[in-house]
């Protein structure tokens, strides 16, 4: 997803998919551990999406308040 369209999600939105997307990462690291990923590089993406988001919904709860 884009930093644009990122900024235009509202709260409730960011947690969702931030909640999603540590389910897939968890998930994917119990799959790494049984055996080998396709394509571990999938983790390190999903990280740093779920810190865009993150940083996204700080910068939301801040200017609300």
């Amino acid at each position: 997803m884009k930093p644009t369209d990122i900024k235009e999600l509202n709260i409730k939105e960011l947690l969702s998919s931030i909640e999603s997307k540590k389910m897939t990462i968890m998930k994917l690291k119990i799959s790494n551990k049984v055996s080998q990923l396709e394509n571990p590089i999938q983790l390190r993406f999903l990280r740093k999406e779920v810190a865009r988001y993150s940083t996204e919904l700080r910068i939301k709860e801040t200017q609300a308040k």
